[in-house]
């Protein structure tokens, strides 16, 4: 690859994973190949090779994005609250989320293959990202509920963010599966990503 800038390196990379995440809104995960990348890029498949050796590496990083993404957020919800009750936490915490279907979908669906398919290296930007993201959440903690201790925080860390993994499949259920749990006898009530989010929430910061 001749020399260019680390501007010009960013932006095609960055178009890489747009375009990922464009295909990502109407196709699943299995279907989504470089070839298909590609087509709706500037450039060929080929060259989609400099930047990332595998689709996963792509799909890491556009789940990268929206760690960073959320935890900006949740970033300026520190800053523009003085104070919030636990309940008011727990509503503002179900919404950074309500926003975040993308990520939500990616968590649910294929992170495993993510992980296990890229580059230690990709894997470790990653990882900062998602280690960003649980600070951000413990600022919120830290800051509005001061009351609770360091073990407390972290029971809830580690309540939380699991949970996250399961919100997608039970928010978002078509209608094949819906016409499936009826026939099987499955009595399944619909809630919204941030109804889902807002009950957990809000058992995790009960006192």
């Amino acid at each position: 690859m001749p020399k260019v800038s680390e501007e010009f390196l960013l932006a095609r990379r960055e178009e890489i994973i747009d375009a990922c995440a464009q295909l990502y809104e109407t196709m699943n995960f299995k279907d989504i190949t470089l070839k298909e990348i590609g087509k709706v890029t500037s450039f060929n498949r080929t060259s989609i090779y400099n930047y990332f050796d595998t689709k996963e590496e792509i799909f890491l990083a556009l789940m990268q994005r929206e760690y960073e993404a959320w935890s900006a957020e949740l970033g300026e919800l520190v800053v523009s609250h003085d104070r919030m009750t636990r309940d008011e936490l727990a509503k503002a915490l179900a919404h950074s989320l309500e926003g975040r279907e993308r990520l939500l979908k990616l968590l649910s669906m294929n992170h495993f293959d993510m992980e296990e398919n890229s580059r230690y290296e990709n894997l470790v930007e990653f990882k900062k990202a998602y280690g960003a993201s649980i600070k951000a959440v413990e600022r919120c903690l830290d800051k509005f509920c001061t009351e609770m201790t360091a073990a407390e925080k972290k029971e809830f860390l580690y309540a939380y963010f699991p949970f996250m993994y399961g919100i997608y499949p039970y928010a978002v259920v078509t209608d094949k599966q819906k016409k499936a749990m009826a026939e099987a006898g499955v009595d399944f009530v619909y809630y919204s990503i941030y109804e889902l989010t807002y009950n957990c929430l809000k058992k995790l910061l009960a006192k």
